[in-house]
């Protein structure tokens, strides 16, 4: 009789202690589902940027000649004189070694087939050709161009000269640059968490980050610069 009554008492034990157990794990369950319920819309959006100057490392300097006349044997010759000069100066300048130098072949306008009315050409006919250097030694380039008043002593006139300077390299700065860009947007981030009394939580969304390579102060120089937007949670 008395082991029947020990059970009767252990088992209704068991049964009140699961319960209040369930009520428990409930509760907690509740208050989770409360405090992300209360939690979900508390965002941060945040910029970070990261910005670089570099060297250009890579210079393609175009330089045009042109002439014009009425007959095209002198004008072919006269041209391909001052295309010579140009080289030998370059050549001078110590261009060799440090450049590659390449001319391209004559291009012939009719200066009257293009006429119409009264408005005759003063000559029938101008010709252009072009010299280009090609080089990865951006500062001497940009040194050089500077020097080409000392053509008119040689009966050279640039009728354009223009220089495009690059920075080839940049897909291998691309990742240290995107990785400061974010550091800097969790930092903000992290600021405006701890003046709201909160702290960042997990990213919600992320954008890819924009880049812009523009020139710099001096020719040769390039900025590049990116803007990262990270969406952080907030959590109490």
């Amino acid at each position: 009789m008395e082991e029947k009554k020990e059970k009767r008492i252990i088992g209704p034990a068991l049964v009140a202690a699961a319960i209040a157990f369930g009520m428990l794990a409930l509760g907690l369950c509740i208050k989770g589902g409360i405090d992300n319920f209360a939690n979900k819309d508390r965002k941060v959006k945040v910029k970070g940027l990261a910005e670089r100057q570099v060297d250009a490392d890579k210079v393609t300097w175009t330089m045009n000649l042109q002439e014009s006349g009425d007959e095209l044997k002198p004008i072919f010759a006269s041209l391909n004189t001052k295309v010579a000069s140009l080289q030998a100066f370059l050549k001078e300048k110590g261009v060799e070694g440090k450049a590659t130098v390449s001319a391209s072949s004559a291009n012939v306008d009719d200066n009257m087939a293009n006429a119409w009315g009264n408005n005759r050409p003063l000559f029938r006919y101008s010709v252009n050709r072009s010299v280009t250097v090609t080089s990865k030694d951006t500062k001497f380039i940009d040194e050089l161009m500077s020097k080409t008043d000392e053509l008119l002593d040689r009966n050279v006139i640039l009728s354009s000269s223009y220089a495009n300077y690059e920075y080839t390299k940049f897909q291998e700065l691309k990742p240290d640059m995107m990785a400061e860009a974010i550091s800097n947007a969790e930092k903000t981030a992290k600021q405006f968490a701890e003046n709201s009394h909160s702290k960042i939580n997990k990213i919600v969304e992320a954008g890819q980050g924009e880049f812009s390579i523009e020139d710099g102060d001096v020719p040769y120089k390039k900025n590049i610069r990116v803007v990262s937007t990270i969406t952080y949670s907030l959590k109490d």
